[in-house]
Protein backbone atom coordinates (compact mmCIF):
# COMPACT_ATOMS: atom_id res chain seq x y z
CA UNK A 1 0.00 0.00 0.00
CA UNK A 2 1.22 3.28 -0.99
CA UNK A 3 -0.13 5.95 0.51
CA UNK A 4 0.52 9.76 -1.39
CA UNK A 5 -0.18 13.12 -1.18
CA UNK A 6 -0.95 16.24 -3.20
CA UNK A 7 2.41 17.07 -5.17
CA UNK A 8 4.37 20.53 -4.38
CA UNK A 9 2.15 22.84 -6.86
CA UNK A 10 4.12 24.19 -9.43
CA UNK A 11 3.93 27.77 -10.59
CA UNK A 12 0.80 27.15 -12.88
CA UNK A 13 -1.06 25.71 -10.23
CA UNK A 14 -0.50 28.66 -7.97
CA UNK A 15 -2.37 31.11 -10.57
CA UNK A 16 -6.42 30.42 -10.12
CA UNK A 17 -6.15 28.41 -6.73
CA UNK A 18 -9.48 26.96 -8.39
CA UNK A 19 -8.56 27.05 -11.71
CA UNK A 20 -10.35 24.58 -13.79
CA UNK A 21 -9.32 21.10 -13.83
CA UNK A 22 -9.78 18.00 -16.37
CA UNK A 23 -11.99 15.60 -15.04
CA UNK A 24 -10.14 12.91 -16.08
CA UNK A 25 -6.71 13.81 -14.53
CA UNK A 26 -8.83 14.78 -11.12
CA UNK A 27 -10.96 10.92 -11.22
CA UNK A 28 -7.70 9.38 -12.02
CA UNK A 29 -5.98 10.78 -8.55
CA UNK A 30 -9.54 10.00 -6.67
CA UNK A 31 -9.39 5.99 -8.53
CA UNK A 32 -5.51 5.56 -7.53
CA UNK A 33 -6.63 6.99 -3.51
CA UNK A 34 -9.27 4.31 -3.69
CA UNK A 35 -7.07 2.05 -4.99
CA UNK A 36 -4.82 2.61 -2.23
CA UNK A 37 -7.75 2.03 0.37
CA UNK A 38 -8.51 -2.07 -0.96
CA UNK A 39 -5.33 -3.11 0.47
CA UNK A 40 -6.90 -4.45 3.39
CA UNK A 41 -8.87 -6.46 1.76
CA UNK A 42 -5.98 -8.18 0.23
CA UNK A 43 -3.47 -7.70 2.89
CA UNK A 44 -5.02 -8.53 6.13
CA UNK A 45 -6.11 -12.39 5.10
CA UNK A 46 -2.34 -12.79 3.60
CA UNK A 47 -0.80 -11.46 7.06
CA UNK A 48 -3.11 -13.86 9.18
CA UNK A 49 -1.89 -16.69 7.17
CA UNK A 50 1.93 -16.02 5.51
CA UNK A 51 4.84 -14.99 7.40
CA UNK A 52 5.30 -11.26 7.06
CA UNK A 53 8.78 -11.51 5.39
CA UNK A 54 7.77 -14.12 2.80
CA UNK A 55 4.59 -11.57 2.10
CA UNK A 56 6.59 -8.61 2.21
CA UNK A 57 9.40 -9.94 -0.12
CA UNK A 58 6.64 -10.87 -3.17
CA UNK A 59 4.92 -7.31 -2.79
CA UNK A 60 8.57 -5.98 -3.92
CA UNK A 61 9.24 -9.35 -6.44
CA UNK A 62 6.52 -8.67 -9.04
CA UNK A 63 6.16 -4.88 -9.26
CA UNK A 64 10.32 -4.95 -9.44
CA UNK A 65 10.43 -7.58 -12.36
CA UNK A 66 7.41 -5.64 -14.19
CA UNK A 67 10.14 -2.41 -13.97
CA UNK A 68 13.32 -4.32 -14.60
CA UNK A 69 14.17 -2.38 -17.77
CA UNK A 70 14.05 0.93 -15.47
CA UNK A 71 16.21 -0.73 -12.81
CA UNK A 72 18.83 -1.05 -14.76
CA UNK A 73 18.44 2.27 -16.28
CA UNK A 74 18.47 3.85 -12.94
CA UNK A 75 21.42 1.51 -12.16
CA UNK A 76 23.42 3.01 -14.33
CA UNK A 77 21.66 6.42 -14.05
CA UNK A 78 22.78 6.59 -10.40
CA UNK A 79 26.47 5.24 -11.23
CA UNK A 80 27.10 8.28 -12.74
CA UNK A 81 25.23 11.00 -10.61
CA UNK A 82 25.03 9.65 -7.32
CA UNK A 83 27.58 10.62 -4.40
CA UNK A 84 28.03 8.87 -1.20
CA UNK A 85 25.22 10.72 0.59
CA UNK A 86 22.75 10.11 -2.53
CA UNK A 87 23.84 6.18 -2.42
CA UNK A 88 22.99 6.12 1.45
CA UNK A 89 19.85 8.29 1.04
CA UNK A 90 18.81 5.47 -1.50
CA UNK A 91 19.50 2.76 0.26
CA UNK A 92 17.39 4.44 3.61
CA UNK A 93 14.91 5.25 1.17
CA UNK A 94 14.54 1.05 -0.01
CA UNK A 95 15.69 -0.91 2.88
CA UNK A 96 13.70 1.41 5.51
CA UNK A 97 10.61 3.89 3.33
CA UNK A 98 10.15 0.51 1.04
CA UNK A 99 11.20 -3.11 3.06
CA UNK A 100 11.17 -2.12 6.67
CA UNK A 101 7.57 -0.25 7.03
CA UNK A 102 5.78 -2.39 4.38
CA UNK A 103 7.21 -5.19 7.25
CA UNK A 104 6.15 -2.78 10.37
CA UNK A 105 2.67 -1.76 8.68
CA UNK A 106 1.83 -5.29 7.46
CA UNK A 107 2.19 -6.85 11.08
CA UNK A 108 -0.15 -4.52 12.65
CA UNK A 109 -2.75 -6.14 10.48
CA UNK A 110 -2.01 -9.30 12.54
CA UNK A 111 -3.32 -7.30 15.86
CA UNK A 112 -6.95 -7.15 15.03
CA UNK A 113 -8.88 -4.16 12.91
CA UNK A 114 -7.73 -3.85 9.70
CA UNK A 115 -8.86 -0.50 9.65
CA UNK A 116 -7.02 1.10 12.02
CA UNK A 117 -3.06 0.69 10.35
CA UNK A 118 -4.27 2.38 7.04
CA UNK A 119 -6.69 5.37 8.59
CA UNK A 120 -3.27 5.81 10.67
CA UNK A 121 -1.31 6.25 7.40
CA UNK A 122 -2.69 10.05 7.28
CA UNK A 123 -0.72 11.15 9.65
CA UNK A 124 2.78 10.34 6.91
CA UNK A 125 2.63 14.67 5.97
CA UNK A 126 3.44 15.72 9.77
CA UNK A 127 6.11 13.05 9.87
CA UNK A 128 7.20 14.43 6.01
CA UNK A 129 7.12 17.32 7.28
CA UNK A 130 9.58 16.91 10.50
CA UNK A 131 11.75 15.02 8.09
CA UNK A 132 12.42 17.94 5.99
CA UNK A 133 13.50 20.08 9.16
CA UNK A 134 16.15 17.37 10.37
CA UNK A 135 16.97 16.00 6.57
CA UNK A 136 17.09 18.98 4.24
CA UNK A 137 17.47 21.85 7.22
CA UNK A 138 13.99 23.57 6.37
CA UNK A 139 12.93 25.69 9.31
CA UNK A 140 9.43 25.01 11.23
CA UNK A 141 6.99 27.41 11.64
CA UNK A 142 4.26 28.50 14.33
CA UNK A 143 1.73 27.03 12.02
CA UNK A 144 3.38 23.72 11.86
CA UNK A 145 2.28 23.44 15.91
CA UNK A 146 -1.38 23.55 15.31
CA UNK A 147 -1.09 20.78 12.44
CA UNK A 148 0.90 18.60 14.34
CA UNK A 149 -1.17 18.98 17.60
CA UNK A 150 -4.23 18.50 15.23
CA UNK A 151 -2.82 15.39 13.16
CA UNK A 152 -1.68 13.84 16.71
CA UNK A 153 -4.78 13.85 18.24
CA UNK A 154 -7.18 12.94 15.39
CA UNK A 155 -4.49 9.80 15.12
CA UNK A 156 -4.92 9.24 18.62
CA UNK A 157 -8.98 8.82 18.40
CA UNK A 158 -8.29 6.43 15.30
CA UNK A 159 -6.24 4.11 17.37
CA UNK A 160 -8.23 3.24 19.66
CA UNK A 161 -11.95 2.90 19.78
CA UNK A 162 -12.40 3.54 23.15
CA UNK A 163 -9.91 6.42 23.75
CA UNK A 164 -10.33 6.68 27.31
CA UNK A 165 -10.02 2.53 28.05
CA UNK A 166 -6.48 1.74 26.00
CA UNK A 167 -5.10 -1.21 26.31
CA UNK A 168 -1.84 -3.38 25.58
CA UNK A 169 -3.49 -5.17 22.95
CA UNK A 170 -4.58 -1.66 20.98
CA UNK A 171 -1.30 0.37 21.76
CA UNK A 172 0.77 -2.04 19.49
CA UNK A 173 -0.78 -2.38 16.51
CA UNK A 174 -1.28 1.38 16.44
CA UNK A 175 2.87 2.20 17.30
CA UNK A 176 3.35 -0.69 14.51
CA UNK A 177 1.59 1.61 11.92
CA UNK A 178 2.75 5.03 13.41
CA UNK A 179 6.63 3.66 12.79
CA UNK A 180 5.70 2.42 9.17
CA UNK A 181 3.75 5.71 8.31
CA UNK A 182 6.71 7.97 9.92
CA UNK A 183 9.38 5.76 7.60
CA UNK A 184 6.98 6.49 4.37
CA UNK A 185 7.37 9.95 5.69
CA UNK A 186 11.40 10.22 6.19
CA UNK A 187 10.81 8.62 2.64
CA UNK A 188 9.15 11.43 1.02
CA UNK A 189 12.00 13.40 2.18
CA UNK A 190 14.58 10.87 0.89
CA UNK A 191 12.61 10.80 -2.69
CA UNK A 192 12.86 14.93 -2.67
CA UNK A 193 16.46 14.77 -2.74
CA UNK A 194 16.85 12.10 -5.36
CA UNK A 195 14.04 12.93 -7.28
CA UNK A 196 15.78 16.03 -9.00
CA UNK A 197 18.69 13.73 -10.10
CA UNK A 198 16.84 10.69 -11.27
CA UNK A 199 13.53 10.40 -13.19
CA UNK A 200 10.10 9.18 -11.07
CA UNK A 201 9.91 5.72 -13.15
CA UNK A 202 13.64 4.74 -12.15
CA UNK A 203 13.30 6.23 -8.63
CA UNK A 204 10.23 4.09 -7.67
CA UNK A 205 11.98 1.38 -9.39
CA UNK A 206 14.87 1.73 -7.61
CA UNK A 207 13.60 1.71 -4.37
CA UNK A 208 11.46 -1.67 -4.99
CA UNK A 209 14.70 -3.19 -6.31
CA UNK A 210 17.07 -2.43 -2.80
CA UNK A 211 13.33 -3.24 -0.93
CA UNK A 212 13.51 -6.24 -2.72
CA UNK A 213 17.01 -6.99 -1.51
CA UNK A 214 16.38 -6.29 2.18
CA UNK A 215 12.89 -8.25 2.17
CA UNK A 216 15.02 -11.06 0.92
CA UNK A 217 17.67 -10.55 3.33
CA UNK A 218 14.92 -11.00 6.10
CA UNK A 219 12.72 -13.92 4.49
CA UNK A 220 15.77 -16.02 3.43
CA UNK A 221 17.77 -16.23 6.89
CA UNK A 222 14.20 -16.97 8.40
CA UNK A 223 13.06 -19.58 6.44
CA UNK A 224 9.39 -17.92 5.99
CA UNK A 225 9.85 -18.47 1.91
CA UNK A 226 9.17 -21.88 1.92
CA UNK A 227 5.51 -21.02 3.55
CA UNK A 228 4.54 -19.97 -0.30
CA UNK A 229 4.82 -23.28 -1.56
CA UNK A 230 1.91 -24.28 0.98
CA UNK A 231 -0.40 -20.85 -0.25
CA UNK A 232 -4.05 -21.90 -2.20
CA UNK A 233 -4.88 -20.41 -5.39
CA UNK A 234 -6.87 -17.92 -3.47
CA UNK A 235 -4.03 -16.82 -1.64
CA UNK A 236 -1.51 -16.56 -4.49
CA UNK A 237 -3.99 -14.30 -6.53
CA UNK A 238 -4.38 -12.32 -3.21
CA UNK A 239 -1.04 -11.98 -2.54
CA UNK A 240 -0.48 -11.03 -6.71
CA UNK A 241 -3.36 -8.80 -6.47
CA UNK A 242 -1.92 -7.04 -3.30
CA UNK A 243 1.31 -6.38 -5.35
CA UNK A 244 -0.15 -4.72 -8.26
CA UNK A 245 -3.38 -3.37 -7.59
CA UNK A 246 -2.83 -1.05 -4.14
CA UNK A 247 0.82 -1.31 -5.17
CA UNK A 248 2.14 -0.60 -8.17
CA UNK A 249 -1.38 -0.01 -10.55
CA UNK A 250 -2.37 2.98 -7.72
CA UNK A 251 1.22 4.53 -7.82
CA UNK A 252 0.97 4.83 -11.48
CA UNK A 253 -2.64 5.56 -11.61
CA UNK A 254 -2.06 8.64 -8.80
CA UNK A 255 0.85 10.22 -10.82
CA UNK A 256 -0.77 9.69 -14.15
CA UNK A 257 -3.74 11.62 -13.09
CA UNK A 258 -1.40 14.17 -10.87
CA UNK A 259 0.14 15.37 -14.23
CA UNK A 260 -3.34 17.47 -15.31
CA UNK A 261 -4.49 17.91 -12.10
CA UNK A 262 -3.65 21.08 -9.75
CA UNK A 263 -2.35 20.45 -5.45
CA UNK A 264 -5.67 21.85 -4.69
CA UNK A 265 -7.36 19.46 -6.30
CA UNK A 266 -5.50 16.61 -5.65
CA UNK A 267 -6.05 17.00 -1.82
CA UNK A 268 -9.52 16.86 -2.03
CA UNK A 269 -9.48 14.29 -4.74
CA UNK A 270 -7.16 11.87 -1.92
CA UNK A 271 -9.91 12.03 0.84
CA UNK A 272 -10.82 8.76 -1.59
CA UNK A 273 -8.37 7.20 0.27
CA UNK A 274 -9.68 6.64 3.76
CA UNK A 275 -13.46 6.49 2.58
CA UNK A 276 -12.70 3.11 0.73
CA UNK A 277 -10.75 1.81 3.01
CA UNK A 278 -14.20 2.17 5.45
CA UNK A 279 -16.23 1.03 2.99
CA UNK A 280 -14.30 -1.95 1.55
CA UNK A 281 -13.18 -2.82 5.58
CA UNK A 282 -16.95 -2.71 6.42
CA UNK A 283 -18.41 -4.76 3.71
CA UNK A 284 -15.51 -7.31 3.83
CA UNK A 285 -14.93 -8.09 7.58
CA UNK A 286 -17.86 -5.55 9.28
CA UNK A 287 -16.02 -3.68 10.85
CA UNK A 288 -16.93 -0.68 11.82
CA UNK A 289 -15.78 2.38 13.85
CA UNK A 290 -16.81 4.02 17.17
CA UNK A 291 -17.95 7.47 17.07
CA UNK A 292 -14.74 8.70 18.88
CA UNK A 293 -13.23 6.85 15.28
CA UNK A 294 -14.86 8.93 13.26
CA UNK A 295 -14.39 12.66 14.59
CA UNK A 296 -10.83 11.11 14.31
CA UNK A 297 -10.48 10.32 10.69
CA UNK A 298 -12.57 13.73 10.20
CA UNK A 299 -10.15 15.34 12.19
CA UNK A 300 -7.12 14.00 10.50
CA UNK A 301 -8.58 13.98 7.41
CA UNK A 302 -9.16 17.61 7.76
CA UNK A 303 -6.11 18.68 9.15
CA UNK A 304 -4.50 16.79 5.80
CA UNK A 305 -6.61 18.79 3.25
CA UNK A 306 -6.31 21.86 4.88
CA UNK A 307 -2.32 21.21 4.97
CA UNK A 308 -3.09 20.92 1.31
CA UNK A 309 -4.78 23.17 0.36
CA UNK A 310 -2.10 25.74 2.34
CA UNK A 311 0.65 24.44 0.17
CA UNK A 312 -1.17 24.94 -3.43
CA UNK A 313 -2.17 28.75 -2.50
CA UNK A 314 1.59 28.96 -2.80
CA UNK A 315 1.53 28.89 1.25
CA UNK A 316 3.96 27.64 4.09
CA UNK A 317 2.53 24.39 5.28
CA UNK A 318 4.83 25.12 8.62
CA UNK A 319 8.95 25.11 6.74
CA UNK A 320 11.09 27.82 5.33
CA UNK A 321 13.19 26.08 2.88
CA UNK A 322 17.00 26.65 3.72
CA UNK A 323 17.98 24.70 0.61
CA UNK A 324 17.35 25.70 -2.74
CA UNK A 325 13.95 24.75 -3.82
CA UNK A 326 14.34 21.11 -6.48
CA UNK A 327 12.61 21.32 -9.91
CA UNK A 328 10.28 18.62 -9.08
CA UNK A 329 6.93 17.96 -8.19
CA UNK A 330 7.24 15.88 -5.03
CA UNK A 331 4.22 14.10 -2.60
CA UNK A 332 3.31 15.35 0.70
CA UNK A 333 3.11 11.91 1.71
CA UNK A 334 4.50 9.21 0.21
CA UNK A 335 5.17 5.06 0.90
Amino acid sequence: MTAVSAATPTPAARVGFWRPVTGGGIALVALGAALWGTDPLFRRGLALTLPTPALVLVEHLLPAVLLAPFVVRGLRRAARVFGLREWAALLLLGCGASALATLLFTEAFTFGSPTTPVLLQQVQPLFAVAGARLLLGERLQPRFGAFLVAGLVGAYLIAFANPLAVGAQGVTPALLALAAAALWGTGTVLGRRLGALVPFAELTALRLFFGLIASAAVAVPTGSIAALGSLSGTAVLALVLLALVPGLLALLVYYRGLQSTPASAATLAELAFPLTTVIVNYLAFGTVLSATQWIGVVLLAGTVTVMGMVRARGASIGVVPVLPPLPVREPVQER
